[in-house]
């Protein structure tokens, strides 16, 4: 991609900071980039159907994306510990130790990602006899 084109995020640096905290001016920079990576993430993963019905959705799920990403750098990510009297073991588990960009289970939900519709498939060939579920032939 080209220096003087960015993809469009759907959260800006001031939104992350007012669900989270203030930050510093590299972070500021960081967190741009990765609020539009978020929104290619989210694209992705979630096409959107109608764009101004989803924006809400697509801004608070950015906005926590980046979050997560950006926190485990802080070291704030821990996931579990455990710890053990002998032979002195202590262990952690961190959630995202890498600070990848993803999203959640509840955020697919909000976003209304993949959600089932019904379908059929007709697996007779044309005029292969009756439907079995009506008795008329085809």
């Amino acid at each position: 991609m080209s220096d003087d084109v960015s993809p469009v995020a759907y959260a800006t640096v001031s939104d992350l900071e007012a669900r989270w905290r203030t930050l510093t001016a590299t972070e500021k920079t960081r967190a741009g980039k990765l609020l539009e990576d978020a929104a290619v993430i989210i694209d992705g993963e979630c096409p959107p159907a109608d764009p101004l019905a989803d924006a809400a959705a697509r801004e608070m799920v950015s906005c926590s994306m980046v979050k997560r990403a950006m926190a485990s750098g802080e070291g704030a990510s821990v996931d579990s510990q455990t710890a053990q009297a002998g032979p002195f073991a202590n262990t952690f588990k961190f959630s995202n130790p890498s600070g990848d960009l993803y999203l959640t289970k509840q955020e697919r939900r909000t976003l209304g990602c993949r959600k089932g519709k019904p379908f059929t498939i007709d697996t007779m060939p044309p005029g292969a006899g009756v439907q079995p579920w009506t008795g008329s032939m085809r």
